[in-house]
Parts: C-alpha cells; structure tokens; sequence
C-alpha cells in the first residue's frame, strides 16, 4: 500500500518520486514506468473521437488514485484520490488515512484546521469540505438522511454543518480555491530536469511556403547551487530551411536522439546488382522530443530540408514520445477576382476545417501504417498524409492532425540570421 504526502495546491508523493500539478504527462509515465513493480494496473482514460473535450486521465486502480490532465497543454491539473481504503495519506507528517486511523470530519478537522463551512451536493449526495488547494468529499451515512441536508431545509443552515462520523470519499488537490474552474499551473521548476520545452512555435513562409520556425522556448535555470537562477526563462530561436547543423545547435542545443533514416524500401526494385549493398550516408534527424519538433538533415550538405510538427494527441501510435508542439501556421488562400486572405493554423484544428479553407486536395491520400520492426500490430489504426502548400498533413481517423511536414528548398543565398542573444545550451 502507497504511504504518500499530501501538499495542498501542489502535490502527492513520498520521498521517492512525487506527482506535481503541471507536470507534463510524459513525467507522470517515467513515474509509472520507473516504480512499475510497485504501481500496477494503470489504465489511459481519454476521448477517441473528442480528445479536446474531455481531460486526458491516468487511473491508478490498486491505489485508488487519478491523475488528470488538460486535454490541451497535457499537464496535471487535478489530483484525485476516490479510494482511500487503497492507500495512506499524511499531511505535515502525520497520518489521516490509514489502516488505523479513519478518515472522518472529526479526523481531518485535527489534521488540516479550521476552514469554511462544507457544502452539500444533492445530486450526489455529498458534502464538500474546501480548503484552498485541497478538497474533501464525505459520503452519508444512509439514504434517509439527505432530505434534512437540502437547501431549502431549515432556512439551508443545516447544510453548514457535516454530520458527525463522516467519511471521506474521494479527496482533490488542484490549484486555487474552486475546483470546478481550477486549470492546471505553469510547469513548476523541479519538472524541467534540464530540457527545453517549447511554448509556442511559429511557422515562418512567404506566399510560395514555409521557410522556417521561430520557437518561443521555456527554459530553467542552472547552475552549481541550489538556489542558483533558479527561475523560469524565455527565449527565442529561429531556424530555416538551409541551415547547417552548427546553426541549429547553436539555436535549440543538443537534441535528444539522432536517427539516421533507413534505406528506401523501394530500392528492391532496382535492376542494379549492388541494390543490397547500403548506401554510405543516409539522411538523418534531430529529434527534439520536448520540443514536439523533428529536423531532418541532408546527407550530403548537412542542410536543413524538412520539419516535422508533432501534435501528441492520444489515439496515435506515437503518443507519448513527444510533447505537444503548440504551433501557428500561416495559410495562403488564394480566391478568384479577389486577393488572397490569410488566415491561421493550429495544433487543434481538424481536417475538415482545413480542407474548407485550402480546397480538397487533387491527389488521394497516402495511406500510413506505423509499426515497430519487433512488433508489425498497431492497435490504432492507419492514418492519412495530404500534401497542401508544400505542407503534408497526418490526418488520423478523429479528424484530428497528428502531425505536418514541412518542405522548402534550401537557401541558394546567404541568409541574414535574426539576433538573438547566446543559446544557455
């Protein structure tokens, strides 16, 4: 059974690992993943066809504990505990929920202080008890006692005093005082364990495409001591198409894998008898995993020649390797006897949407189908690549995009770098 702290508005952990509010999901899996013989019986709860609607949810279901984070920027927004028989929570050191000591009102009363009277929910028959960051839920005792609990009894004073006994039933961590309207915090310091995160990246094109990204970056920090720096930074990168590895370097830092592409599969059609021999270089990539970014390298001049936009959305084979790319992309539409409108592109519009705006493309889909080299199966599905505008977007079966390449033809002429200051990596 978990031993775990509780930290209003902020956590739930021990001293081994610890589940913060706004801490990316990635994190929360390392978590999982790393104590695997300890946390069993994990399930992903999330929306297949409406993944924007509804919260993106890690169930931990031997410890009666929930995870859930914002459909949007997939951080921890709120800490549920909905079983509490399954598990032993501590405040301050001392415990309030265990094998030996029960959670009633009289027991948390001790525990956490005075606070605002609790409120009870008819609907679901149950009493809340708010203190700022923290929120208890305490279950009646029989069915016979919620008429007395109604608003519209006794004038409603009755519903300001929880009765005597009560026990808790589910407990909540968030940030703020309403949990209703609570939204999940700022990456706090402790999660950035030296990366960069990407805050927004813009796609940079003139009227015949793209040309570049300039990235709005998140960094924090770093140093020998502790309290050295220690602050959230924000930066500014931009790179283009024909930059060399040395300029993208200087710009992101070092990325967090190198993967040379494989050789062409159709090269086993080629009449040439050395068809079997591979090739001295291949094309390669630098993956910026946290980033949500991909930058694909010429073998040859070790130039800059595609993009890849990663958009995370669960339901897709690669979910999880990489952060969400929060990106903006300028669209060129082009209307007869008119001049052309402009308008934008994100990581959460749909298909459909873009199709509206674009036209239908004139070529059908290319049909993707990902699967590892141990394992041919893929559980989610294939998805659809368009070509748009020097662009191809990955459509998966929701209508949602999961990810865009871009294209542009290396630069034939110097190209005059924006300033920026010196690169922290």
């Amino acid at each position: 059974m978990l031993d775990l702290e509780v930290v209003p508005e902020r956590s739930l952990g021990n001293e081994q690992w610890e589940f913060a509010l706004g801490m990316p999901f990635s994190q929360a899996i390392s978590i999982l993943q790393k104590h695997c013989r300890i946390i069993k019986n994990v399930q992903v709860l999330y929306s297949e066809q409406t993944p924007l609607s509804h919260d993106l949810i890690l169930n931990l279901t031997q410890d009666g504990i929930k995870l859930l984070f914002d459909a949007t920027n997939q951080r921890l927004k709120v800490i549920e505990v909905y079983d509490l028989s399954k598990v032993k929570l501590k405040y301050c050191g001392v415990h309030f929920n265990s094998q030996t000591i029960a959670p009633t009102i009289e027991q948390i009363d001790q525990s956490f202080g005075a606070t605002h009277p609790g409120v009870y929910n008819a609907a679901e028959q149950l009493f809340h008890l708010n203190f700022r960051g923290l929120s208890f839920s305490f279950q009646l005792d029989s069915w016979n006692e919620a008429p007395k609990y109604e608003p519209n009894f006794a004038m409603g004073l009755a519903s300001l005093q929880i009765p005597h006994g009560a026990m808790v039933k589910r407990m909540h961590i968030y940030t703020g005082n309403n949990l209703q309207e609570t939204r999940a915090p700022a990456m706090p310091l402790a999660c950035f364990l030296g990366n960069i995160y990407s805050e927004c990246v813009d796609v940079l094109r003139d009227r015949a495409g793209p040309l570049g990204l300039r990235l709005r970056l998140l960094t924090a920090g770093c140093g020998l001591g502790v309290m050295t720096d220690s602050k959230v930074k924000s930066l500014e990168r931009s790179i283009y198409f024909g930059d060399s590895c040395q300029d993208v370097l200087g710009a992101l830092g070092s990325p967090h894998k190198v993967f040379y592409k494989s050789e062409d599969k159709m090269k086993i059609h080629s009449p040439s008898p050395h068809k079997q021999v591979p090739s001295k270089c291949n094309d390669y990539f630098f993956n910026y995993f946290t980033l949500g970014v991909d930058i694909l390298f010429d073998s040859t001049t070790h130039l800059v020649k595609k993009f890849v936009l990663h958009t995370n959305y669960p339901g897709h084979y690669n979910f999880n390797i990489y952060h969400r790319c929060d990106f903006k992309i300028p669209l060129v539409i082009k209307k007869e006897g008119a001049d052309s409108e402009d308008c934008i592109l994100t990581t959460y519009s749909k298909w459909d949407q873009i199709q509206e705006l674009l036209g239908h493309p004139m070529e059908k889909p290319v049909v993707l189908h990902r699967s590892s080299s141990a394992n041919n199966t893929n559980p989610f599905g294939s998805t659809f690549c368009f070509g748009l505008q020097r662009m191809i977007f990955e459509v998966m079966q929701n209508n949602h995009i999961a990810s865009v390449t871009l294209y542009g033809a290396p630069r034939t002429t110097s190209h005059a770098r924006p300033e920026s200051s010196s690169s922290s990596h």
